[in-house]
């Protein structure tokens, strides 16, 4: 799961620093100074009710009181990379895809490799894999899953029912939202888009593409792309085509998809579940509605076959300071939040799907008045990939969105050809990360 997705890079001179981190006399690099209260830091308002709901039952077996902290996703990520390097850090903490292997080889996070040795509770083949295996590093255990996500589509029904075009269903194609997106931008005279598209945001966007039309940003050794392949520049292709009938990207940069969304400027977005409540307790809330993502028709049957719908999901870990006093704590505490009761209340409250598997089942029932179950059927009728990452993930993630790769692409998305030299230049992009990290 992730907030917004963007870059984050930690400098070489920074690295050293942190790997030293863990060596500090006082035992203890801002943990919590009081064996009687634990605190931790989140970016994600949303969920931060219901986590404080489940950390207050397991308080009332342990005692020791939990305080949670929203940070904003930029300044939350400052704000470890400074406690990490000597100054105040929460005791327990969230780590996202983006940057857990950085921040797993210096010696930052608490290893709960032992802690989990010691509890029948915790094993690997209760967890999403890809969640499982992305909080690893030589066979240790940094983080223990807390969630996973999927993506799905959110349109507004009023915007439809102006426009008489028919509402998106799971058997639309993206061809199918191409010629709705179109329609709708036509026919209100630009005044409303028929989609909207944050290109930053690739996990709930053109990632799903690329995927759908049979390529990978990243294969699964983590060691390569075929991004650049026919397949690849064939999900580009379709991604070129839906921005050419959506909102323009310099519109996106100063609004945002969501705003767009919520304030009626836009017919469609796709958006991941950890968005729900926010739509959810919008104002015009009863106009919204969630599909599957649509599919991509590679072999022209008129159906939706293996491999044809895919969607990213991504998971959170919960973690915890390396230096912390009070590391069996902190350990408990994550546990519960990882326990199968502790993951069915998460989805019970609507606070996310969890990271373990056959624990979510009630949480498309968690927003009365909306059916969310888009997210899950997501996984059930359609094929997951993990979000993609490699150790240095932000190194060719931010390369992709400059010039020389889809930015040209993505702001004048007009020409074909422009795409698939992006695609050629993206394909070496990533090549070249990957054999320099």
């Amino acid at each position: 799961m992730k907030k917004k997705v963007v870059s984050l890079v930690l400098a070489t001179a920074m690295l050293a620093t942190l790997a030293g981190c863990g060596e500090s006399g006082s035992g203890n690099a801002g943990g919590s100074s009081a064996m009687d209260e634990i605190k931790i830091n989140i970016w994600d308002n949303n969920q931060k009710d219901g986590l404080q709901q489940i950390a207050d039952k397991w308080t009332e077996t342990s005692g020791v009181k939990v305080s949670i902290e929203v940070v904003d996703w930029d300044n939350y990520w400052t704000l470890l990379e400074a406690g990490a390097s000597g100054g105040e850090m929460p005791d327990v903490f969230w780590m996202h895809s983006n940057t857990a292997q950085m921040y797993m080889e210096n010696g930052i996070l608490l290893d709960l490799t032992d802690y989990i040795a010691s509890d029948d509770s915790v094993s690997a083949d209760k967890y999403y894999e890809g969640v499982w295996n992305l909080y690893n590093s030589d066979g240790k255990q940094y983080a223990l899953p807390k969630d996973h996500d999927t993506i799905a589509l959110l349109y507004n029904k009023a915007i439809f029912d102006q426009y008489n075009v028919e509402y998106p269903t799971d058997d639309w194609t993206w061809e199918d939202m191409y010629e709705a997106a179109k329609t709708i931008t036509e026919e209100s005279n630009g005044d409303v888009y028929g989609m909207a598209m944050n290109t930053s945001n690739n996990q709930d966007g053109w990632y799903n593409l690329v995927y759908d039309y049979g390529a990978q940003v990243i294969t699964d050794d983590h060691k390569g792309t075929t991004i650049g392949s026919d397949e690849g520049k064939a999900g580009m292709e379709m991604v070129r085509k839906l921005l050419s009938v959506g909102a323009p990207q310099t519109v996106v940069a100063e609004t945002g998809t969501d705003s767009l969304f919520l304030s009626g400027k836009t017919a469609m977005i796709t958006q991941g579940s950890w968005m729900i409540n926010t739509f959810y307790t919008a104002e015009n809330s009863a106009d919204y509605a969630w599909a599957m993502l649509p599919y991509a028709d590679t072999n022209d049957n008129g159906t939706c076959d293996e491999g044809e719908r895919y969607s990213a999901y991504n998971g959170l870990g919960w973690a915890a300071n390396a230096n912390v006093k009070n590391p069996e704590a902190c350990y408990d505490l994550i546990a519960y939040f990882c326990s199968e009761e502790g993951q069915r209340l998460q989805a019970e409250l609507g606070v996310t799907m969890g990271g373990m598997e056959g624990v979510s089942e009630d949480f498309s029932n968690a927003f009365e008045g909306m059916d969310v179950s888009a997210f899950v059927r997501a996984e059930e009728e359609g094929d997951l990939y993990f979000r993609p990452y490699t150790r240095k993930t932000t190194v060719w993630e931010d390369a992709l969105q400059q010039a020389g790769a889809f930015l040209d692409a993505w702001q004048s998305p007009d020409d074909p050809a422009v795409m698939a030299k992006a695609c050629d230049n993206a394909q070496k992009i990533i090549e070249d990360a990957i054999a320099a990290e």
